[in-house]
């Protein structure tokens, strides 16, 4: 039998406007290893202990923004390439002074970058934590400053981010021993202008390195090769 059904459509759906991510729960090998990135690089106080199997992290008080645990995945290993599972979990500081002094710490503490962006809502930093999972450390721009189209749509993008002026935002931090000398990646070439970790990837490596083993390539990695500057986040 074939024709339209004669039950009414069922009204559009959305959910409540509060409604928001509360947190990200990983399975990790080594709670001790991720929580030296957590709370020792990232600063992330913790709320809660389960012995060695579990813990729950937090700022500003609340119960948990993120949870880590061992229960399945104690000595284990990141999954394969090719394989489904979260992208990336994302922090969001309060203010582009607050992300600046994030990326101090994280330069620091010597973990490699694997990107860096302004998508024109946001500026973001991504790395990876010590179970390979990725992390995305980000300020948000004001909302009236959020490109859109003529239409009103949301027009974000995926452009090259100053990092040496975003550095210069942070207070209360040393200068860096061996930080970014200028960061123009796009003409001067990976290894010889930047000066603190990047995490290989095969877009960037080739003449001058191995490949990498990690083949997740992120959109707003710092290659020499220069990005379309209207491209998506």
């Amino acid at each position: 039998m074939t024709g339209k059904s004669n039950q009414p459509e069922e009204p559009h759906y959305a959910a409540d406007p509060r409604v928001h991510i509360g947190h990200v729960h990983l399975k990790v090998a080594d709670l001790e290893r991720a929580l030296s990135f957590y709370a020792g690089v990232l600063g992330l106080e913790i709320t809660q202990r389960l012995g060695e199997a579990a813990a729950f992290l937090s700022a500003g008080g609340y119960h948990h923004h993120i949870a880590l645990n061992t229960w399945e995945s104690l000595g284990g290993s990141p999954p394969p390439p090719g394989t489904t599972g979260l992208y990336h979990s994302a922090i969001v500081y309060p203010t582009r002074a607050a992300l600046a002094e994030a990326l101090h710490r994280v330069l620091r503490a010597h973990i490699p970058l694997e990107g860096a962006a302004d998508h024109g809502v946001s500026q973001s930093i991504y790395l990876r934590d010590p179970d390979d999972n990725g992390v995305e450390l980000y300020w948000d721009k004001p909302k009236d400053q959020w490109p859109r189209t003529p239409d009103g749509n949301l027009a974000m993008f995926t452009r090259r981010l100053d990092l040496t002026d975003l550095l210069s935002e942070a207070s209360n931090e040393p200068p860096l021993s061996s930080g970014p000398q200028d960061l123009q990646a796009e003409s001067r070439g990976l290894g010889r202008a930047l000066h603190f970790p990047i995490r290989e990837s095969r877009a960037v490596m080739g003449k001058n390195g191995p490949p990498s083993q990690h083949k997740r390539q992120h959109p707003a990695v710092l290659s020499p090769n220069k990005r379309d500057q209207n491209s998506q986040p």
